[in-house]
């Protein structure tokens, strides 16, 4: 018996933004991914990541990580082997969900159902407002005021007029806020009270993720999110007393095969979970979307800020994202 063996194919791709995207770390314009595509017995499994210098991640060395294991998955590594042997981040994420999609296509099974999962109902994303003014700021939620769910960006001098602002002009939305670590112990009770002045639901990552301790033991009034202090499931049990709910991103876990046991984990010990993403393509969301159905909040609005998307893409009608076509991933097509 001939045994058949896989052909690696890495790609590094650039996608416009429709305007800025701007957090307390920086702005960029372009949305740039890497993309893993596994070839076997003419099926093209395919996966995509979103390198992210906050985790010391480039493309470069990302490919090179990829490119590191290409002898085993040319031979054959399967997903938990994978798991085992590489860390989790960026490039274990592309190379996992490109995994599963080769999978499904070779097997006929499609990824939802190898995963004991249910396919999800039409969910509602959050949809973000960057960082900006406060003039700018309101400018931007005025256009997306009647979208149900608002992802407002904040960066620590001036928040308190900014997540004003967008609460004046988008008075039914529903409104997270995400500090990206830009907040300080010092200055933390009166941001919260701010948020909790707006009505926000839930404040995501405040302190720095070194600096979380000061979250232990404290009743705040708003929900708090672990985003950058949270990637694999094996993190959850350290910060169970710092934070009410977790932000799930592939890109942080390494996967989706890791991301189903942080979800399994997270709703064990009681967290609530929102499922997030990285600024990238719909490729990279469709294995991120099978877990919503699990999630409080779910934030996949990346493809609505990009210039163009994937065709196919996944497929949003206004903040509701009503799946996709399984050409896209995950599917047997």
């Amino acid at each position: 018996m001939i045994k058949m063996t896989r052909r690696l194919t890495i790609r590094r791709e650039a996608w416009p933004l429709a305007g800025a995207f701007t957090i307390s770390r920086g702005s960029r314009t372009e949305a740039v991914v890497v993309v893993v595509e596994l070839k076997q017995n003419g099926r093209i499994g395919r996966g995509e990541c979103v390198p992210y210098p906050r985790y010391g991640e480039t493309v470069e060395n990302v490919i090179t990580m990829i490119r590191d294991h290409e002898a085993d998955l040319t031979a054959g590594l399967e997903r938990e082997a994978l798991r085992a042997t590489m860390p989790a981040g960026a490039a274990r994420n592309a190379i996992d969900c490109a995994l599963w999609d080769l999978e499904a296509k070779l097997s006929g099974i499609p990824v939802v159902e190898a995963a004991g999962l249910t396919p999800p109902p039409p969910v509602t994303t959050a949809y973000t407002i960057s960082l900006g003014t406060p003039e700018v700021m309101f400018a931007a939620a005025q256009k997306a005021k009647e979208r149900p769910l608002l992802k407002v960006k904040l960066g620590g001098e001036g928040d308190e007029e900014r997540i004003a602002a967008v609460r004046e002009v988008a008075p039914q939305s529903v409104l997270i806020v995400d500090a990206n670590e830009a907040w300080n112990e010092a200055g933390l009770a009166a941001s919260v009270a701010a948020c909790a002045t707006a009505g926000v639901a839930l404040i995501e990552q405040p302190l720095p993720s070194a600096h979380d301790d000061a979250l232990r033991g404290t009743d705040f009034p708003v929900p708090i999110c672990a985003d950058e202090s949270l990637h694999v499931a094996a993190d959850l049990e350290k910060i169970r007393d710092r934070y009410d709910a977790v932000n799930i991103k592939l890109d942080k876990t390494g996967g989706l095969t890791e991301a189903l046991a942080t979800l399994k984990r997270a709703q064990e010990l009681k967290f609530k979970v929102m499922i997030g993403c990285m600024v990238g393509t719909s490729l990279a969301m469709a294995p991120a979307l099978l877990l919503t159905a699990e999630a409080a909040f779910v934030d996949l609005d990346a493809p609505l800020l990009l210039s163009r998307n994937r065709d196919p893409g996944l497929i949003y009608d206004g903040s509701i994202i009503r799946g996709y076509d399984s050409a896209l991933w995950g599917g047997i097509a």
